[in-house]
């Protein structure tokens, strides 16, 4: 209960830990104050006083010890003070509500004293009514202020008991402090004031109170000046240091962007100069074999004329010689004369010349540089001009730029053109292109406009067509999801005799995955974080192949056959597939107690008892092969995405099997679509493992653009799965995982 008239200082002072010692955490005993003003127990300071010197547990000052020791520090009589309050409240309540009264025993009655009903705040005693009436009656204690017990223990007469405590001198027990001593600064009683400081001027506490007090105010505002500049100081280093992080978030995401423009670039000089050299070989390759063929009939036809020639030479009787010489003659004569081939064709041998700056160890396509920070208007400025795109570069002193400017310019420029901007070719007119059309010309040492026109016909080329810029829907509207790199584990665990080959991924639980291991003929649990938590046992000699996970339950394909095991491993129901398809995708239903299975073109549908639910053929064509499936969840009927390897196409259907969307565009690279996953918006990722990518499509089937590439360290993805509908799980062919986060850019 708080008290009308009590100070909110003072309540917060008794309440609060002002009086614990922050050594031992328990309430101060024999308080002792360091010059730096932090308070302790004498005994607390005692134990950290070492070589004469103590360290403040707080503020880490070096303090120095008194010769005698720390019981010398100054005693801190305002929190004795304050103790005195809160010790008053404990010994009432250790009484259990009944205290007794000081005075009786004084005054010749019962030992214990009787209950006590009032408090003397001058006295600091609690007195009986009869005490209590008594004291306001006697000529000494007449101006006493005597209060109700339950009142003063409630704390509403804390802040007049505060007025009237008087400090009690530590060297004469009983005796209140009444003045200072000028020139020693020091508090005594009458007791102290006779001896030894009987000849030194002193003053009653309230006067040195009045004439010391507007000194220490004016300290006072001078720190809290202080204090202000500091608070701005600190504020203006907060500022600084988050202006630090948010340019060092954008300069990274530079640096990511540029590293990866190289990196595409290099790739796709690696395709092309690859596809040279693969064509290249191949002409050489059929131009030799076609001299072969002439070289093998000509010896061939040769070889058979001396052959015969010399059996009738060597077995012949002189008529038969002589009947044939004409023929043998003619015919040898004839060989003699045929024009033979030269000798081999001079063969071009391929050669790879390097750029000089790729074999420069001081050649630096990325540089940081650093300067001095500006204001936050002038910062403001700079950084809506400061973009990764910026056509500004340093320069040298003379205003020419350094070789490796150049190049960082020239990759620059490149990735602000566009090929419309420049009338550059398209991929495959520029793959198609020899070096000899290009001009064939090797970038001069000294001839920077060829340089740039190199590299810019290089990085131009690229070995496959890139996919299809996001639709006009999405384009600048900031709702295309983006990867962020979560974490990434390996699978491969202690017990495991082969390397691990996953064929289905699947959330399981609380941002746990299941993994199935074909290889390993198992079924592992992972956490995000890549811990592994444990397998789920599969009857034995199952190979599970493709896994979803339902109410209580694991589904999975193992050859032809579907199983429903509970999480223990114990087989509920199986039911057999057709043999015509080599592995069969399996995929959850939203509503958890139901399972999807492709079967040869058409898609089965289980309840938890093995009942088939319902069967369908996507679009009606009976040639479907779906091999993987994924429901969009944001979809109450429970539509269906698969990848359709007949067709070479995703497509999207209903429940009851009408196709909804479709798409084999330039998108798929020419590759077979691979697993699909779907993310709490309905955004479809689709994996093309021949080219090491994730595409990303409309809840529709329309293609967006490339989610995951090789530069996110994608190496032959094989299966995907949507956590939480934000966290892709990737799966590589060496039984690595990748996580990744999908943020859409309007988070």
């Amino acid at each position: 209960m708080v008290s009308q008239g009590s100070s909110p200082s003072l309540l917060e002072a008794l309440n609060s830990d002002f009086l614990a010692c922050k050594i031992c955490l328990e309430q101060l005993q024999v308080p002792k104050t360091l010059p730096c003003l932090h308070t302790y127990c004498q005994d607390c300071l005692a134990q950290l006083a070492e070589g004469g010197h103590l360290r403040c547990p707080e503020c880490r000052e070096s303090v120095p010890v008194p010769p005698t020791g720390v019981a010398a520090f100054k005693t801190n009589f305002f929190v004795n003070g304050l103790l005195d309050l809160v010790k008053a409240r404990a010994d009432g309540d250790l009484c259990a509500g009944k205290p007794a009264c000081a005075l009786c025993p004084l005054m010749g009655g019962t030992s214990a004293g009787g209950p006590a009903t009032a408090r003397c705040l001058d006295c600091a005693d609690d007195l009986c009514q009869a005490c209590a009436d008594g004291h306001r009656c006697t000529r000494q204690t007449h101006t006493h202020r005597v209060v109700d017990l339950v009142g003063y223990r409630a704390g509403f007469y804390d802040e007049e008991a505060r007025e009237r405590q008087a400090a009690q001198c530590p060297q004469h027990p009983g005796e209140a402090l009444r003045f200072l001593c000028q020139p020693c600064s020091q508090l005594l009683c009458r007791e102290c004031r006779l001896d030894p400081h009987l000849d030194h001027p002193c003053l009653p506490l309230a006067e040195a109170v009045r004439a010391r007090k507007p000194g220490l105010e004016e300290l006072l505002a001078g720190v809290d000046n202080n204090l202000a500049e500091l608070e701005a100081t600190r504020m203006m280093e907060k500022e600084a240091l988050a202006q630090l992080r948010e340019q060092a978030a954008r300069v990274g995401t530079q640096v990511e962007e540029a590293a990866e423009g190289v990196l595409r670039a290099l790739l796709a000089q690696k395709q092309e100069v690859l596809g040279q050299l693969r064509a290249h070989v191949e002409a050489a390759e059929e131009a030799a074999r076609e001299r072969l063929r002439e070289l093998e009939g000509q010896e061939q036809m040769a070889r058979e004329a001396a052959t015969f020639a010399r059996r009738v030479l060597g077995l012949g009787r002189e008529a038969e010689i002589l009947s044939l010489e004409g023929a043998i003659a003619q015919r040898l004569r004839q060989l003699q004369g045929c024009p033979w081939l030269p000798g081999p064709a001079p063969c071009l041998l391929p050669r790879l010349e390097l750029h000089p700056g790729l074999l420069d160890e001081n050649c630096h396509l990325l540089r940081l540089s650093f300067e001095e920070q500006q204001s936050q208007k002038d910062s403001e400025k700079d950084g809506a001009g400061s973009q990764v795109g910026d056509e500004t570069q340093p320069q040298s002193r003379d205003g020419a730029q350094t070789p490796q400017e150049d190049e960082v310019q020239i990759l620059k420029v490149e990735r602000a053109e566009t090929p419309q901007e420049d009338g550059a070719q398209t991929p495959k007119e520029d793959r198609a292109q020899t070096p000899q059309e290009d001009g064939g010309a090797q970038i001069p040492r000294g001839g920077r406009s060829n340089k740039k026109r190199k590299f810019k016909g290089r990085f131009k080329s690229v070995s496959r067509e890139p996919s299809p810029a996001p639709g006009p829907n999405l384009e600048g509207s900031g709702l295309l999801p983006r990867p962020i790199f979560f974490c990434s584990f390996p699978t491969r665990m202690p017990g495991d005799k082969r390397s691990p080959r996953i064929t289905g991924l699947c959330p399981f639980g609380p941002r746990e995955i299941l993994v199935a291991d074909e290889q390993n003929r198992a079924l592992k649990r992972f956490s995000l974080n890549g811990d592994y938590k444990g397998a789920v046992p599969v009857p034995e000699g199952c190979s599970p192949c493709s896994v979803a996970a339902l109410r209580d339950a694991v589904a999975f394909s193992a050859g032809a056959r579907l199983y429903l095991i509970s999480p223990e491993g114990e087989v509920q129901w199986r039911r057999a597939l057709s043999l015509s398809q080599a592995s069969h995708a399996v995929a959850a239903m939203p509503s958890g107690d139901r399972v999807a299975v492709s079967v040869s073109g058409h898609v089965e549908v289980y309840n938890m008892e093995g009942s088939l639910a319902t069967r369908f053929i996507p679009g009606g064509k009976a040639n479907r092969g779906l091999r993987a499936l994924v429901f969009l969840t944001t979809s109450p009927q429970g539509n269906f995405v698969g990848s359709d390897w007949q067709q070479n196409s995703l497509v999207v259907c209903d429940g009851l099997g009408q196709v909804i969307g479709e798409y084999r565009g330039p998108g798929l690279h020419g590759c077979q679509p691979g697993s699909v996953s779907v993310d709490k918006k309905g955004y479809i990722f689709l994996t093309l493992r021949e080219v090491n990518k994730v595409v990303i499509l409309d809840p529709k089937g329309s293609l967006l653009g490339d989610f995951l590439t090789a530069y996110h360290g994608l190496e032959k993805p094989r299966v995907t799965t949507m956590v939480d509908g934000r966290y892709l799980v990737v799966s590589l062919s060496n039984g690595t995982i990748h996580v990744f986060r999908v943020r859409p850019l309007d988070s």
